[in-house]
């Protein structure tokens, strides 16, 4: 028993201490910390800090201009009688039902139709991604111009071709918001068309060959082999347009500026009308936490539906 002890007790203090293993540990992994203490702290001072402070702040009276005094749950009550807010979600709700099928529909026949062999393939996915890499406030004056709400406005002109009158677009409470999804439709498709097209070069050959076998048309090759394989593409546009249309912001800043009548004033409009124009930071924080828990509910929603494995 002695002997066992004895070797027991050696074989502790034969053990390096911390200081030892973490010299170690550095010398081993030296550079990995060094890449990697960047990063955290930049993830800390502008992602982990803000997320905290915000919520601090959501129960705060905080005018930036002056002393902040702790509101309880004023703003959070603020916010359940808020028309103006509830009318900003459903307005963000039917931009993004104007937004998020077309976006997809549109990126999947983009990528269809350069996906087939030929010369100009090339040149027309560059075409295609052009409204992508171009500054959205280019493509707004661009759109500004063609959906001028007078006779010198291209699509009034193109529909005086068909006997129809002048339309308001952006001054018409029904038409402006489709003409803002518009925009962002055509300024995000080109990079959803790259996604479905990666996809559709993963998807195997052979299964369309085994399909002609068997007699299948094209239209059923689509359904049965070529939608089905790209769920994990449909789940992962969905997400990413979800998000976007919830995070809209700059169309209707530059176009509409939340009108006519409130038509256009999105959660993310309203956020910073009531955090940047009107200096109610608290407020602000809780529109910016109902908002977090919308995309969150509508991602798990997705992810129920879309979000399965594919097995080729």
């Amino acid at each position: 028993m002695k002997a066992y002890a004895t070797a027991d007790t050696a074989n502790v203090s034969a053990k390096p201490g911390l200081a030892a293993r973490l010299k170690k540990e550095w010398r081993k992994n030296a550079f990995v910390y060094v890449v990697l203490v960047p990063v955290l702290l930049h993830f800390l001072v502008f992602q982990a800090f803000p997320l905290g402070f915000s919520f601090v702040l959501s129960f705060m009276d905080w005018p930036i201009i002056g002393k902040a005094e702790f509101a309880g749950f004023k703003n959070w009550e603020t916010f359940l009688h808020d028309r103006l807010a509830w009318k900003s979600i459903g307005n963000t709700l039917l931009f993004s039902l104007y937004y998020i099928l077309p976006t997809m529909g549109i990126g999947l026949l983009l990528a269809l139709l350069v996906s087939v062999r030929s010369k100009l393939a090339g040149f027309f996915k560059s075409v295609y991604f052009v409204p992508v890499v171009t500054s959205f406030v280019v493509i707004s004056g661009i759109w500004a111009w063609i959906f001028k709400g007078n006779d010198t406005g291209i699509f009034n002109y193109v529909l005086s071709w068909f006997g129809i009158g002048p339309q308001l677009f952006f001054s018409d409470s029904k038409q402006a918001m489709i003409v803002l999804a518009s925009l962002s439709v055509f300024k995000v498709c080109g990079s959803t068309m790259v996604y479905y097209y990666a996809g559709l070069k993963s998807i195997p050959g052979h299964l369309y060959e085994a399909a002609k076998i068997d007699g299948a048309s094209g239209w059923t090759m689509f359904w049965r082999i070529t939608f089905v394989l790209l769920l994990p593409i449909h789940f992962y546009v969905a997400i990413f347009t979800t998000i976007g249309s919830f995070q809209i912001f700059d169309s209707a800043f530059l176009l509409t500026s939340g009108g006519p009548n409130y038509a256009t004033t999105t959660i993310v409009y309203y956020l910073y009308q009531e955090g940047f124009v009107g200096l109610r930071m608290g407020y602000a924080s809780v529109l910016a936490y109902v908002l977090f828990f919308i995309v969150l509910i509508l991602s798990l929603v997705q992810r129920k539906f879309l979000g399965k494995e594919v097995h080729y």
